[in-house]
C-alpha cells in the first residue's frame, strides 16, 4: 500500500492510495494547510477557537481599502502563529475583472509565500464565491 503525508481535501475516493487520495509532497501539504487556515472561521475548529481567518464570512463586509488591509493582517497573524515555517511575502485581492461592484459575488486571494525549510517560493490562489456553505 502506498503512503502519503496527509489526506487530500476535498475527499475523493481513489484506489491508488487506498480509500482516498493522499498528498505526497510537502509543498502541496503546506498549500492545503494554508488554504484551510484562511477559509476556516474562528471558533469552527474544535479545541482551538482562535484558529482561522474566516475569509468566506468577510465577503459580506463593506469592501474598502481598510477591509483588504485587515484581511491581510489577519492572514499574516494566523500564519505566524500556526504555520511558523511559512513566510508570507505578498497578498493580492482581485475582484471579477477588477470591478468592485461585483465583489459580493466573488473574490480571489493570491498569497505569495516562502516555505522556509525548503527555501521554496510559491503561490496559493483561493477563489471565494458568495455561496451557501
Amino acid at each position: 500500500m502506498a503512503s502519503g503525508l496527509a489526506v487530500k481535501l476535498p475527499l475523493v475516493t481513489d484506489n491508488t492510495f487506498g480509500a482516498y487520495n493522499l498528498i505526497t509532497d510537502y509543498t502541496s501539504l503546506i498549500k492545503q494547510n494554508l488554504k484551510m487556515l484562511i477559509l476556516t472561521n474562528p471558533g469552527e475548529r474544535m479545541m482551538d477557537i482562535n484558529f482561522g481567518v474566516g475569509l468566506r464570512r468577510r465577503i459580506f463586509e463593506q469592501h474598502i481599502g481598510s477591509t483588504y488591509a485587515e484581511i491581510d493582517k489577519d492572514i499574516r497573524r494566523q500564519v505566524k502563529r500556526y504555520l511558523p515555517f511559512v513566510e508570507v511575502e505578498k497578498i493580492n485581492f482581485m475582484t471579477p475583472e477588477n470591478s468592485p461592484d461585483l465583489f459580493p459575488h466573488r473574490l480571489t486571494v493570491q498569497a505569495y509565500f516562502v516555505i522556509i525549510p525548503l527555501q521554496l517560493n510559491t503561490l496559493l490562489e483561493i477563489d471565494v464565491q458568495n455561496m451557501a456553505a
